[in-house]
């Protein structure tokens, strides 16, 4: 199908939008995949042209954290590998499922995401005064609970993918004795691992808009540097209020489409 240039604009500057404000916390498929289905494609085409499009701005994103991944690399393998067995489910699931079986659940564990995001500094605290008694020392890689969370949390990014970095920030953020702009940099390059697993699935049993991928891909490059600069500034207070205002802009707006 062919897009008007003011459709095409629209898609390069909604994949510009999306890997800003993915690379800065999550939530960029709501700008992205709205604007495809206007311009009439069909859902399914719409959400795997999507997910390839906006591998490049993951990357882009990972490339711009690089500092905060220092000293990050075990870490960032063990909770990469299981990202890459969640988000192939996630994309057979896609293929598998209508999409009402997601539409109830996931409303839900983006807000309690939220919750945890609010909550993270006084429960982190709490969790150390705990070890602190105990004498024992956090997992480095979060320990089976966070393992199995991002698996559950990158099986819903194959599968769709908007919020799925409010979800990675609030388990990784809790479960992590670690800071949030170091946290948000291994979320990066989980976004990449997930969104690239799904689009390689997708490329042998799925129809793609090869316009719409390399307008998204163009467009979410240039924003996951912009991102990067933005959100690498931003101190925590401030970095967890963006989560929050996101969160709840997709929660939003998953109850209402």
């Amino acid at each position: 199908m062919a897009m008007s240039i003011w459709e095409a604009l629209a898609v390069l500057a909604a994949g510009t939008g999306a890997g800003t404000i993915n690379t800065i916390v999550g939530s960029g498929t709501l700008i992205t995949f709205p604007v495809l289905l206007a311009t009439g494609l069909p859902p399914i085409t719409a959400n795997v042209s999507n997910a390839l499009g906006l591998v490049p701005g993951s990357i882009s994103g990972a490339i711009g954290y690089r500092a905060e991944l220092r000293g990050q690399r075990r870490r960032t393998l063990v909770l990469g590998l299981t990202a890459a067995v969640g988000g192939l489910a996630g994309a057979v699931l896609l293929l598998a499922l209508p999409s009402e079986s997601f539409d109830t659940i996931v409303p839900v564990l983006i807000a309690a995401a939220l919750v945890l995001v609010l909550l993270q500094p006084r429960l982190a605290k709490a969790v150390q005064r705990r070890r602190e008694n105990n004498g024992t020392t956090g997992h480095a890689h979060g320990g089976p609970v966070l393992l199995v969370g991002l698996l559950l949390a990158s099986a819903y990014g194959g599968y769709f993918g908007a919020a799925q970095g409010v979800l990675y920030l609030s388990l990784m953020g809790l479960l992590l004795d670690e800071d949030l702009q170091r946290v948000n940099a291994v979320k990066n390059v989980l976004g990449a691992i997930v969104n690239g697993i799904a689009a390689c699935f997708f490329l042998f049993v799925a129809e793609f808009d090869w316009s719409a991928v390399l307008l998204i891909a163009v467009g979410s490059a240039l924003g996951g540097q912009i991102g990067a600069k933005v959100g690498r500034r931003l101190p925590p207070a401030a970095l967890r209020g963006v989560i929050v205002v996101v969160g709840v802009i997709a929660v939003v707006q998953l109850v209402v489409r």
